[in-house]
């Protein structure tokens, strides 16, 4: 079964409703609803002062009606009596202002206050819920760390100073590491060391970099408080939503996702990205590494529109099916949406909903019903993976490093690039795990490594061996540049793939955005170029203008690729199609994704149209969405989505 649910805040609306929308879920489909995410001002309407009574009233009516309860802790936001009681929770600016209330996540991660105030309620609500019969999921808080990741108050300091003792040990060794050397900035004391608030100049990278490492940890750290109380309560499978999207960097989910029983994302369409949904196949691929391969849950999407960008568009006619199949497609059992009904005021009064403001008698709920639907016909598809012989490396370490102050080019953004390989290999219709550099890399034939400045030697001796035992890879410009102190390797780059790659580059000439250059393969690039030599790699492409003509900038050393440069999107189809090897995929311009999920004794084949013109694939089986048998040819119409069991080979 692929679950169908959604966020549910009933204390938004009167008594009287709630029968009302219980009875509509039931005829939608719906079978989790997450309740209590920010309930702590209802629960506890004044300090140490509980009213468990509407919760009470919702969880039962839920549970009466078949609706599984994935029950918040309701810690995500503090009542305004506690920061009026203790303003100290509030959380600080990096140049000292605080954050007020009035908005949500107004606290300090490194609060001792707050910690215990929210852990006090935590232990309320694990008790009271525990053991209902009708709780499937623990969700802890929600979407930590979305505006309260950094904070840089005296409480941080402190916690900050502990992480840093821990992590070194020694002030000699934090020295050595941050290079405190450079600029006077050698430590005596542990009491001198502070988090990176606003200088006057450019700051340390490592300690900045060390910084964003402790704020993920310490949110971290704060989820497991909250875990810990909850199963000493109960033994109903704990999580949190992760935020696997464009804007949000804060967290470093491959260190969190050990920590959860389930993986769970939430993902909307960012309409300021040139390819939106291009961006939702990545953050699905993403998701899938973070629960190793194994299915996993969309905890918030949208319906239409969401209130926080610019211009917020709705979604065209059969966007809905499509986005959401692509989830499915991509590794997700249960989807679900925020949220039931549009709320009537507050910040997100303009945020679609499953229940839109005009009501039931509208195409959008209609479009519902028809998701649920389908939903249902594919149930067989749970519990199957994803197929994917090809990986992208992925690093939230890395990102954090590459975007640093004192960069070759701010032009030059860590997920831009990745995004850019894995783009192109989308439009090669091959399907890629996005994973860690520590990851184990044999199951794998081909790997891509875009822009992954900070790489550890034990990441890049399982690249090198990867590529001696047959494998295949393709690495692209500004990667194995520093080490995991953002410490730059010495003798030439791109530093730690120098000898795998048998190139060697004495120095980064990045363009002015904008400005584009020609390679002597017909091929178009920009942002970056770099004074490159080959050792024992072949030179595949070389600039025919530009700062550096005639430098090369696409190598190869055996099956060790290099791209020294940016390259458009059609010249990146071309190198990966090259570097991957022959009769891989399902090239298109992008339009169209074929996935496929597989288990123990079948195979799901998901065709997704995002086109304009019918498409024709290559599959014989049962179409699930319409029940009709495919022989040899599926025809997918504009719009369209088609999954096919396919019959097994003889």
């Amino acid at each position: 079964m692929i679950t169908l649910g959604c966020d549910y805040n009933p204390e938004q609306w009167p008594a009287e409703v709630w029968a009302e929308d219980v009875a509509l879920m039931k005829s939608a489909g719906i079978g989790l609803a997450a309740v209590n995410i920010f309930g702590w001002s209802d629960l506890e309407p004044r300090a140490g002062e509980y009213d468990f009574d509407r919760l009470d009233h919702i969880v039962d009516l839920l549970h009466r009606n078949g609706i599984r309860i994935n029950l918040g802790t309701a810690t995500a936001s503090p009542p305004p009596w506690l920061a009026a009681r203790h303003p100290e929770i509030l959380p600080m600016a990096a140049d000292g202002t605080r954050r007020y209330p009035g908005g949500r996540q107004a606290w300090c991660p490194s609060s001792p206050v707050f910690r215990e105030h929210a852990l006090a309620l935590v232990e309320r609500v694990a008790e009271r819920y525990g053991q209902h019969p009708g709780l499937a999921l623990w969700h802890v808080s929600n979407e930590l760390g979305c505006h309260n990741a950094l904070c840089y108050c005296d409480a941080s300091a402190e916690r900050f100073r502990a992480w840093l003792t821990e992590r070194y040990e020694t002030l000699d060794a934090l020295n050595a590491a941050w290079g405190t050397s450079f600029w006077s900035q050698r430590y005596g004391e542990w009491s001198e060391v502070l988090p990176p608030r606003t200088a006057l100049s450019l700051r340390n990278p490592a300690q900045m970099l060390d910084f964003h490492r402790f704020s993920s940890d310490e949110l971290l750290g704060y989820y497991e408080a909250e875990a810990a109380v909850l199963r000493r309560h109960s033994s109903v499978p704990v999580t949190t939503n992760f935020m696997v999207t464009a804007h949000i960097r804060n967290q470093d989910y491959w260190r969190w996702a050990p920590r959860m029983d389930v993986i769970a994302n939430d993902h909307y369409l960012d309409h300021r990205l040139g390819q939106p949904a291009a961006e939702l196949s990545f953050a699905a691929d993403l998701t899938r590494g973070l629960a190793g391969g194994r299915p996993w849950m969309l905890m918030e999407q949208s319906v239409g529109a969401v209130n926080w960008q610019p211009v917020n568009l709705a979604k065209e006619p059969g966007q809905l099916l499509r986005n959401t199949l692509t989830h499915v497609a991509r590794g997700a059992d249960a989807i679900c949406f925020f949220q039931w009904r549009a709320s009537a005021q507050g910040s997100e009064k303009f945020h679609s909903a499953l229940v839109p403001h005009a009501g039931t008698d509208t195409e959008q709920w209609r479009e519902v019903l028809e998701l649920s639907s389908v939903l249902t016909r594919l149930a067989e598809v749970a519990g199957s993976t994803v197929q994917a012989d090809t990986a992208v490396l992925f690093s939230w370490e890395s990102w954090w490093a590459a975007e640093q102050e004192g960069r070759p080019s701010t032009a030059v953004n860590y997920l831009d690039q990745v995004h850019a390989a894995h783009f192109g290999l989308r439009e090669l219709g091959v399907t890629a795990d996005v994973i860690s550099p520590d990851s184990d890399l044999s199951r794998y034939r081909f790997v891509v490594v875009p822009c992954l400045y900070l790489v550890t030697d034990e990441q890049a001796k399982a690249i090198t061996e990867f590529v001696a035992g047959g494998g295949r890879v393709l690495v692209t410009f500004f990667s194995g540049i520093a080490d995991r102190d953002d410490r730059i390797r010495l003798g030439g780059y791109p530093g730690a793939f120098r000898e795998l790659l048998g190139v060697t580059a004495e120095e980064f000439a990045p363009l002015v955005p904008g400005t584009t250059v020609t390679l002597d393969n017909g091929g178009k690039a920009g942002l970056w170029t770099e004074r490159l030599r080959t050792t024992t790699a072949e030179v595949i492409a070389r600039y025919v203008d530009g700062p550096l003509p005639g430098t090369p900038a696409i190598t190869r050393n055996g099956n060790a690729w290099y791209v020294a440069t940016a390259l458009d999107p059609e010249a990146m189809r071309s190198v990966l199609r090259a570097a991957i090897g022959p009769d891989q995929g399902f090239e298109n311009d992008g339009s169209v994704e074929v996935v496929r999920r597989a288990s123990e004794d079948r195979t799901y084949v998901f065709v997704i149209n995002h086109g304009t013109r019918e498409i024709e694939y290559a599959v014989t089986g049962c179409d699930l969405i319409s029940g009709e048998m495919v022989r040899g040819r599926l025809r997918v119409p504009p719009g369209g989505v088609r999954v096919v069991r396919e019959e097994a080979r003889p």
